[in-house]
């Protein structure tokens, strides 16, 4: 380097010295390996934005130490995108109440069998939502209320007997 060129800041460092460890370290901890360069990334732009790094005592330390929350924060994302389908989310829901087309050799009545026992695997209070909901259309207020649970919880319990019944019928053809 001529003493020209500029010395390149603290997180330039971390950067080129770190990089290849803490993707590392992201590969450990979460499920999907190929997100570790992306949160490595945001790791760095994380670093971007401290405004004063003079007062980093232990830069590594730093950097490792907004890994493990940018890691954790990865975590609980996980967990609430694998809890089901956001039923706020107006075209999810409505692709949901859309039932599969079932092209094939199999003829209606035999499909509806096999919807009937795919429909018994359901929890009682998912079963009875879609019962209510599709067999005597009610709203979402009415399935609530004779449920005895929240309007947004009816929403859920569909939501996720719908899903159910998508991936069970699609198992079975």
């Amino acid at each position: 380097m001529s003493a020209a060129e500029p010395k390149p800041s603290l997180v330039e460092w971390l950067f080129a010295e770190h990089r290849g460890a803490l993707q590392a370290f992201f590969r450990r901890r979460i499920r999907a390996k190929a997100e570790a360069s992306d949160l490595a990334q945001e790791v760095y732009l994380r670093m971007l934005r401290v405004s004063d790094n003079e007062a980093i005592r232990n830069p590594v330390a730093y950097l490792y130490t907004v890994a493990s929350n940018l890691a954790k924060e990865h975590a609980v994302l996980e967990r609430r995108q694998a809890r089901g389908v956001d039923v706020d989310e107006l075209p999810a829901h409505e692709q949901l109440e859309t039932l599969p087309a079932f092209d094939g050799e199999l003829d209606a009545e035999r499909r509806a069998e096999r919807l009937r026992a795919v429909l018994q695997q359901l929890r009682p209070k998912c079963r009875a939502a879609v019962a209510l909901r599709f067999d005597e259309g009610l709203g979402y207020r009415e399935v609530a209320m004779r449920l005895g649970v929240s309007p947004q919880m009816a929403k859920k319990y569909v939501a996720q007997a719908l899903a159910h019944c998508r991936r069970r019928m699609a198992r079975l053809g």
